[in-house]
């Protein structure tokens, strides 16, 4: 198989979208602020979502536009994590460990857009 993409499962920046949402979800379940806890849950979930509809689309320019709109969910989770440190939703520790892999999937991203 080498480095061929198979399916959606494969893509590397999918698996660790499908980590950040896990991790949101998880860290944020018992939240009673129901608008920031959707609203980050929406947007941690839309990231691996828009990575596997843009791939099953079957196109490089579809796929493309659907990775710029996965690469818009990571911006607005690291948004929302600014938010949600200043409300002490999360630990600085939290918020370091989402930011950052908002960041690398962000940067996979990107790399994957200029492949195509």
């Amino acid at each position: 198989m080498g480095n061929r993409i198979e399916k959606f499962e494969d893509i590397i920046a999918w698996q660790k979208a499908n980590s950040i949402a896990i991790k949101i979800y998880k860290i944020f379940c018992d939240s009673n602020d129901y608008g920031f806890k959707d609203q980050i849950q929406r947007a941690g979930v839309s990231i691996s979502n828009n990575i596997a509809e843009g791939f099953e689309r079957m196109g490089d320019k579809e796929f493309k536009k659907f990775l710029y709109i996965a690469k818009g969910s990571c911006a607005e989770v690291r948004s929302m994590l600014y938010i949600g440190l200043k409300l002490n939703y999360l630990t600085k520790n939290q918020f370091n460990d989402l930011y950052y892999l908002s960041v690398e999937i962000s940067k996979l991203l990107s790399g994957f857009i200029k492949k195509l």
